[in-house]
């Protein structure tokens, strides 16, 4: 980490960013402007927030750890033969739902049953349709995949009413069962500590002085709600700007964020210098345009997402190209975990209440990997679906 590293903006960035402003004032869109006043960054060290500094770079130094030891079930029922699971997904252009999906497959033919994926592509009307064709299958157990249970209310009480046990992959935002929407367990990481560990890299790397851009999809709960949570710990330190939030629906991201970004970049200038995203696709689609307006791969503006961690993210940041940074989810751990809650379900036995813990991915600690998951997890997952 360079904690000076907002202060250092390469010739080629101004440059290329001053082409970028001036041909956006010449349209008459210049209105962020890229003046320094009394908020300017030097202003904004000053102000600083030693406090919050140093508490975030000791975060950040325990996440970037890879040495932790599997802390998740080591006992449980044996896998039930025969099941039938349907995993009904947001959308299958999301990397972490189709992560999942993998994890899911990959789990369930170890535990010997059938997978079948439907795709709600990414819209309300989509998934919908798609969960009503999976409770209509009347399969052993049904796994929502990355949207909101309240878009499909009508169906999930249909799945209640048939006894199919369902599990929630960021369902709903915290971990563990839930009443309303009716869900055995919802899997997912503690999204205040993916929030809070994203914001600190920011905190910590731009040695609290940061220009932020905050990339989200509030049309998912989930997504809107960790990006409040980015938001609000960015705001303990004095010295860090939220300059926007960029509020593009995942499904919309390809053909939106190019556009967005050289928006961006018109408007603020060298005062971007750093960006957090809730998923790390949208760095994907800001490439073309920050490589386009001549920046560097490595930054500035320094990239992190909070999720979720897919192996195209693992290879930007490993060849730094547009992306320094991921909170990833543990995708495949996940979706085996996801088959062991529904094993337990099947069981009448309550769900394990493992969450993942936290972790942070650069070029330093991936090791070249494209992929992160807490080490021992097939294993143990194995012993107990074997009975042992």
């Amino acid at each position: 980490m360079n904690p000076n590293r907002s202060a250092l903006v390469p010739v080629g960035r101004r440059a290329a960013v001053a082409a970028v402003a001036t041909a956006a004032l010449v349209a008459g869109c210049g209105g962020g402007g890229t003046s320094r006043g009394p908020d300017s960054d030097a202003s904004r060290r000053a102000a600083g927030c030693p406090a919050v500094l140093a508490a975030a770079k000791a975060a950040v130094a325990r996440a970037e750890r890879t040495d932790a030891a599997w802390t998740g079930p080591t006992t449980g029922p044996p896998a039930a033969p025969g099941k039938r699971l349907v995993y009904v997904a947001q959308t299958m252009t999301n990397p972490g739902v189709a992560g999942v999906a993998a994890g899911v497959r990959q789990a369930a033919a170890v535990a010997g049953w059938q997978v079948r994926v439907i795709d709600g592509e990414g819209t309300p009307a989509g998934i919908q349709a798609a969960l009503s064709q999976a409770v209509t299958l009347r399969p052993s157990g049904i796994v929502i995949g990355g949207f909101d249970p309240q878009l499909t209310a009508r169906q999930l009480a249909r799945a209640g009413a048939a006894g199919i046990p369902v599990v929630g992959w960021h369902a709903v935002s915290t971990p563990g069962p839930s009443t309303r929407p009716a869900l055995f367990t919802n899997v997912t990481t503690r999204v205040a500590e993916v929030a809070r560990i994203s914001a600190d890299w920011v905190i910590a790397e731009s040695g609290g002085g940061g220009g932020v851009v905050v990339f989200t999809d509030d049309s998912i709960p989930f997504a809107r709600n960790k990006s409040e949570l980015i938001k609000r710990r960015l705001a303990d330190c004095p010295g860090v700007r939220l300059l926007a939030t960029e509020n593009i629906p995942i499904p919309d991201a390809t053909q939106r964020t190019p556009q967005e970004v050289s928006s961006l970049l018109a408007r603020f200038g060298d005062r971007w210098t750093h960006s957090v995203a809730i998923n790390d696709l949208y760095f994907a689609d800001a490439a073309p345009a920050l490589r386009a307006a001549g920046l560097p791969g490595e930054g500035p503006p320094v990239n992190i997402g909070a999720g979720d961690g897919d192996p195209s993210a693992f290879q930007r940041i490993n060849s730094r190209a547009y992306q320094a940074a991921t909170v990833p989810e543990p995708l495949a751990q996940q979706g085996w975990q996801t088959v062991d809650e529904l094993n337990r379900a099947f069981a009448g036995r309550p769900p394990s209440g493992y969450v993942a813990p936290v972790h942070v991915v650069t070029a330093a600690n991936s090791g070249g990997a494209t992929s992160w998951d807490p080490p021992g997890y097939q294993e143990a997952y194995r012993r107990i679906w074997r009975g042992e």
